[in-house]
């Protein structure tokens, strides 16, 4: 264990730490006036006070002290909370070259607690009433990879190979335990650079813990470890573990989707039409790994089908300044469907880190690599029939979290971590049709096709299912959504049954044409065809999807439908707008399809034509006779 030099010797060896999960975290630190006469005064907060951010300041008390931390590029903090622990008091020597620390005794009972464990476990034997303050400094000095001197010396490397992770883990759940609360800052807003200011601060050495909800990544945070010796000291947030989102890209344009490619979180399809979705997620910095294993796990609902083949995972950073994307090879993941643990499917790259500093080299005379790359992945899945059974609400959902290699130090256990789950939805459409005559009576016989353009080119192909007929998009049979591919062998003609429906599942909104191809018997055909308008409107916030709220009116808010029906009977054309009746919760549309009764054609004449028709055909015979008999005389 390296001692620093003891108190009497005038001179000790600064801490200046950041990381422990924030293992890239930068720092950087202001000289400061030195004290000249001893400390000032301590104030401390109270257990469990918390601050909130004003235009991105938290004045957390008199103090001279001030931390910044700053947020990762293109990641704010808003909405994020610091628990704030400051451990130590720290003093400067008169001349900056170095600086002694003092107990906080708010926290001094778990240091004691958490060293007399650790020096047991190391071979020496103590209790936690015996162990002194030197013994706990010198203890977290041994911890630091990179130990430097003086008071104004700037720290640029962390500790981030070392055990000292590990301790602020358990000193955290020490101080838990003795229920010793942080000062607690909630993030509302942030500083023009995405950056927040802890000001107010004494001078102190501090744990400052990114709190979140990542399960296995030691106490489910991102700490890291400033010494405010220095009046200002700067902190890069960089977790040691990845971030995910999900994604589904919607094929129709709202306004509420910020994604010019129209990525977002909500999408609505028609059956058998491919739903692409995405992942994006980072590389860590993985220093002191020697392999860095990361996996997907995919859970999707049952009306979709996942295709395999499909999957894509790009990474893409900078080397030498320049942009660059790099594509795995097949051989360099693998693509599990249906593992054991419940997934749909999983895939896994076993090992990332070797591939990244193989393709995005940067690595030092210290052996570091940069990392902070983006891993993107992407798949398609197709949404299938038994989509049919739940259009509207409640949705299709999906859902992803990463799994990733969470213990440098554990000496080939292969500890992981897992993010939290994160989830899209999407959502497809019926209708209800019903084939009447004008006097309300229901017409079966009756057939029909649909389109999707007014020429009535583009077939949407239907196959018989058990209620109606069930969407084919041409996705699913080597075309592009309603054009090309082969026509399928189930595809047919819709018939109006018994009772004149013929209902319709599997839409997506949009606009549709529906023809009637073949009147019943004794009914004039409708010669144009009917324009149906399907139109699902969706929250605003369409890139904040919460799992369970597809069935509720927090995700889909609305269903609407309108069609335009033209009729020619008696010489007279006639366009109609008709507002549909629909149901937002299984997503319907009824529409009544109406064919006017025939009337019969006039009979022109009278009986008087009929008898006088009568007479003719008497005299006309009379006639004929004569003829005959004068024939014979001569």
């Amino acid at each position: 264990m390296k001692k620093m030099t003891r108190f009497n010797n005038k001179k000790k060896a600064a801490i200046m730490l950041t990381g422990t999960l924030a293992l890239t975290g930068a720092i950087s630190a202001i000289p400061m006036p030195m004290f000249q006469n001893g400390m000032a005064a301590v104030v401390y907060a109270a257990d469990g006070t918390e601050y909130s951010t004003v235009k991105g300041i938290a004045t957390m008390g008199t103090g001279q002290a001030h931390i910044d931390i700053a947020g990762n590029e293109g990641q704010t903090l808003v909405g994020k909370k610091f628990n704030v622990y400051k451990l130590f008091e720290a003093e400067n020597a008169k001349g900056g070259e170095s600086i002694n620390y003092t107990f906080n005794p708010t926290y001094e009972q778990a240091l004691k607690n958490v060293v007399a464990k650790a020096l047991t476990k190391k071979g020496t034997t103590t209790s936690a009433a015996d162990v002194t303050e030197y013994q706990v400094i010198d203890y977290i000095q041994s911890l630091n990879n990179y130990p430097v001197e003086g008071a104004t010396t700037d720290q640029t490397l962390e500790s981030r190979y070392s055990d000292f992770r590990y301790f602020i883990e358990e000193l955290r759940d020490e101080m838990t335990t003795l229920k010793e609360s942080p000062e607690v800052v909630n993030v509302k807003n942030v500083r023009s650079d995405n950056s927040i200011r802890l000001d107010g601060l004494q001078y102190g050495y501090y744990v400052i813990d990114e709190v979140s909800n990542v399960e296995g990544t030691h106490s489910a945070s991102s700490l890291c470890m400033v010494n405010t010796a220095n009046p200002a000291a700067q902190v890069m947030i960089k977790s040691d573990y990845p971030s995910i989102t999900k994604k589904i890209q919607e094929d129709d344009s709202d306004a509420n989707i910020k994604d010019a490619d129209r990525w977002n979180d909500i999408g609505d399809y028609e059956i058998g039409q491919t739903v692409p979705y995405k992942y994006t997620s980072n590389v860590p910095d993985i220093n002191g790994y020697d392999t860095y294993y990361y996996a997907w796990h995919d859970v999707m609902d049952d009306a979709l089908t996942f295709n395999a083949k499909s999957v894509k995972i790009e990474i893409s950073g900078t080397v030498d300044g320049k942009a660059k994307t790099y594509t795995l090879n097949n051989d360099e993941f693998t693509v599990t469907e249906k593992p054991d643990n419940g997934d749909t499917f999983m895939i896994a790259v076993a090992d990332l880190k070797a591939i990244v500093d193989r393709e995005f080299d940067a690595v030092d005379n210290r052996k570091e690599n940069t990392y902070g790359q983006t891993v993107t992945v992407t798949y398609n899945a197709t949404l299938n029939d038994k989509a049919a059974e739940n259009t509207g609400r409640p949705g299709f959902e999906n859902d992803v979290r990463l799994e990733f290699s969470n213990d440098a130090d554990s000496e080939g256990e292969g500890k992981t971590g897992y993010t939290p789950w994160d989830t899209v939805v999407c959502f497809t459409y019926r209708l209800n049709p019903i084939k009447t005559n004008d006097h309300d009576k229901v017409l079966d016989g009756a057939k029909f096709r649909l389109y999707s353009d007014a020429d009535c080119k583009n077939e949407v192909y239907v196959k018989e299912g058990q209620d109606g007929y069930i969407v084919i998009n041409r996705d699913s049979i080597g075309g592009t959504d309603h054009t090309g591919g082969t026509k399928p062998d189930t595809a047919v003609e819709m018939v109006s049954n018994a009772n004149g429906t013929f209902n319709i599942y599997g839409l997506d909104s949009g606009t549709y044409y529906l023809k009637e191809t073949d009147a019943p018997d004794g009914y004039r055909l409708l010669t144009d065809p009917i324009k149906l308008e399907l139109k699902a409107t969706f929250t605003t916030e369409r890139d904040s999807y919460v799992k369970g709220d597809g069935a509720t009116d927090k995700t889909l808010t609305a269903f609407d439908a309108k069609a335009n029906i033209k009729t020619f009977y008696n010489g007279i054309s006639k366009s109609e707008d008709k507002t549909l009746e629909t149901s937002v919760e299984d997503g319907s549309a009824n529409i009544t399809i109406v064919n006017q009764v025939g009337k019969k054609l006039p009979i022109t004449g009278t009986s008087t034509v009929v008898i006088m028709l009568g007479a003719g055909v008497v005299l006309m015979s009379v006639a004929i006779a004569k003829g005959r008999k004068k024939d014979e005389e001569i």
